[in-house]
């Protein structure tokens, strides 16, 4: 999910542990597990969406920084011509490889989200869970939008999602949240590192674990609970099904520069490139009868944007 040109907002700095620093994407089954339980979630809200507000079918969906391409495979088994691209070629292997063992096809390659051309008109497209962000300059994020609406069909979507940076938000936040996938759980967590809202960017450092458990025993959903601001169930507690002996089987830190973005900001933003609409916004409960008001509160934010 990253773009060339990403500027770093301070030098890297190694960790008390000497630890060296790896890039989150170069391993895609562990970015994908972590994920994971958004994927189906997301994809039904799509295909509600499509049915909402395309006035034809939607056939061809495309994806910019798709990462290890979990969205990318779920719209291919549910029938859709996709394709997907980005600057991790151990992503986009890996992506190859699920597609070819699941029997699926779509057009996979190497691309700047930035900067890129896409072959024919698309129906749809996404680019969620902060994926534009990478992109730290106005010009580059503005470039991404021009290029998703140069590739969109007349009234096709564009699902994008972003972290917002509320005014009164903690700039040195810390988030966690746990995948399991078989025998295997994923802990993954994020610091803000260094914040400066007159450079709008913030550093990030993800750390995580990967722990394989013997025997896999349930825990009968019990998890830990948290909630948002809004009052809603946090998305991140932490969740498992997996309890009993285990070992450790990896761990990586990873460093790296974020765009930010206030409600105002993100709306200029997608103003600038006039060819785009806001027809609404949610938040990342993908609920299509509950959607988000776009202020000074938001902070996970889903928008549904049509090529006029």
């Amino acid at each position: 999910m990253k773009s060339s040109g990403t500027k770093q907002l301070v030098k890297k700095r190694k960790s008390t542990r000497q630890r060296q620093l790896e890039s989150w994407y170069d391993h895609p089954e562990w970015f994908e597990i972590g994920f994971e339980k958004d994927t189906v979630r997301e994809a039904d809200f799509f295909e509600k969406a499509f049915e909402r507000w395309c006035p034809f079918q939607v056939e061809r969906f495309f994806e910019p920084a798709c990462g290890s391409g979990r969205i990318v495979v779920e719209m291919a088994k549910r029938g859709y011509d996709v394709a997907g691209f980005d600057l991790s070629e151990p992503s986009l292997e890996y992506l190859r490889s699920r597609l070819r063992r699941e029997k699926l096809k779509g057009e996979i390659f190497n691309a700047d989200m930035s900067n890129f051309t896409m072959k024919g008109k698309w129906d749809a497209a996404s680019c969620t869970f902060n994926s534009i962000r990478h992109l730290t300059t106005e010009e580059q994020a503005r470039g991404q939008l021009e290029c998703v609406a140069k590739a969109l069909r007349t009234g096709g979507l564009y699902f994008l999602g972003m972290h917002l940076a509320p005014p009164d938000c903690d700039p040195l936040c810390v988030e966690k949240w746990i995948g399991e996938r078989g025998n295997t759980r994923v802990t993954t967590t994020l610091r803000v590192t260094q914040s400066s809202r007159k450079t709008r960017l913030e550093r990030l450092r993800i750390s995580v674990l990967v722990r394989e458990f013997k025997n896999g025993k349930s825990t009968n959903g019990k998890h830990t609970n948290g909630k948002m601001a809004s009052g809603k169930p946090d998305r991140y507690a932490v969740k498992s099904r997996l309890s009993g002996p285990s070992e450790i089987v990896g761990r990586m830190v990873d460093e790296f520069d974020y765009r930010m973005y206030t409600a105002s900001q993100i709306r200029s933003l997608i103003a600038s490139v006039p060819e785009f609409e806001i027809l609404d916004t949610f938040d990342f409960w993908y609920d299509m009868e509950d959607p988000q008001k776009l202020d000074n509160d938001a902070i996970d934010v889903l928008f549904v944007l049509r090529k006029r």
